[in-house]
């Protein structure tokens, strides 16, 4: 084990190790590798020992668990019981934690239909700056008592407070799911699309443009009892119109949507930046990646957008050249994956109003900002 690592078994360790080191950063499994701190600024305190379910009720669609138990546990878990996680948790199939993802503010295609990570959180309790122990929210749903601090946790990138416990509510998983592929030659057209269907009254389980190579296709799931999908893919597939069309169901369908939730299309040694936006800021950003062959996916519903970098863009380092287009465009993004100690890019909003709950979560400075 790393000597700049402290692997805490309990909460009163956990406590301890706060109060007594000068900085530090919270950590997971790794599995999102550009937001880790660099080692020598920092002591990373690992979540590993505190892992394990503290409470499932079906009946009741809820569920508590330790920070660091892997996603993949908690999903084999609800699955059991015909359960899932609405919002697709991302990098599930590289170990990703509960409390890495609440973390990271990490959601999958799956966001689109039910609403994303921070619509499923009910409860939270985590360790602050001073090491003291914080419960906020609660493990029903009908609780409204007290400050929404779950909220304020989701994203933070650990800078807020050590999370410890969390609750959310899960839903019903769909009998059955299929998709259309349908393939565009320009992003214009693809895009148009797929602002049409937003509008249309469909339950649509995700909507994805994938760009790269010169292909672009637009990825359309819908979920559900088995016998309606027929008829659902058949009037998505009328305001789509006469193009190429191809269905996919089973575990074709499956591979598919697993492999974009865990970014099996990055290619290699290329970093991984998440960037929020809106259907109506996507044409800026692609005139200022025209030039660069960055493979991108157009996330739920184009609301997010996944842009694989090289190392460099036109001999400027990659992360440099995105950083200065996303801040030129008014837009913020999160290096999920590369280089560690890279973190956020681009516009920085609403940093008067995050500084004032770390002031107030941790007074002294010790969790560090990514």
């Amino acid at each position: 084990m790393d000597a700049s690592i402290i692997e805490a078994s309990d909460i009163e360790e956990l406590q301890e190790a706060i109060r007594t080191q000068t900085r530090i950063q919270p950590s997971g499994a790794g599995s999102k590798t550009a937001l880790a701190a660099d080692g020598d600024q920092c002591t990373r305190i690992s979540s590993a020992r505190l892992s394990g379910i503290v409470e499932y009720a079906p009946s009741e669609y809820t569920f508590t668990a330790l920070a660091g138990t892997p996603v993949a546990e908690i999903e084999r878990m609800l699955s059991e019981n015909g359960q899932y996680l609405p919002f697709d948790p991302p990098l599930a199939g590289a170990g990703a934690t509960l409390g890495g993802t609440v973390a990271a503010g990490l959601n999958g295609p799956g966001r689109y239909r039910f609403g994303g990570l921070r619509d499923s959180l009910l409860g939270i309790q985590f360790i602050d700056g001073r090491g003291s122990l914080v419960r906020a929210g609660g493990r029903v749903v009908k609780n409204a008592a007290g400050f929404d601090l779950p909220k304020f946790m989701v994203g933070s990138l650990g800078g807020y407070g050590f999370l410890v416990e969390l609750t959310f509510k899960v839903l019903p998983a769909p009998e059955a799911y299929s998709t259309l592929r349908a393939r565009y030659s320009d992003v214009e057209t693809g895009l148009a699309a797929l602002v049409r269907l937003t509008r249309q009254p469909f339950e649509i389980y995700a909507l994805e443009l994938i760009v790269s190579e010169g292909l672009i296709e637009l990825l359309v799931r819908v979920g559900g009892a088995a016998h309606t999908l027929a008829a659902r893919k058949r009037r998505v597939g009328a305001v789509l119109g006469e193009i190429d069309l191809e269905f996919l169901a089973g575990e074709h369908e499956s591979r598919l949507w697993a492999g974009l939730r865990d970014f099996h299309w990055l290619p290699e040694a290329h970093s991984l930046v998440k960037i929020p936006l809106t259907p109506m800021s996507v044409q800026s950003l692609e005139t200022e990646l025209a030039a660069h062959a960055a493979p991108r996916v157009y996330s739920v519903g184009a609301n997010l957008a996944w842009i694989a970098l090289p190392g460099e863009i036109d001999g400027i380092d990659a992360i440099d050249a995105m950083n200065a287009i996303l801040v030129k465009l008014g837009l913020g993004g999160l290096v999920v994956l590369g280089e560690a100690g890279q973190g956020r890019i681009g516009a920085r909003n609403g940093e008067t109003f995050a500084q004032r709950i770390k002031l107030a979560l941790d007074p002294d400075g010790k969790f560090v900002d990514i």
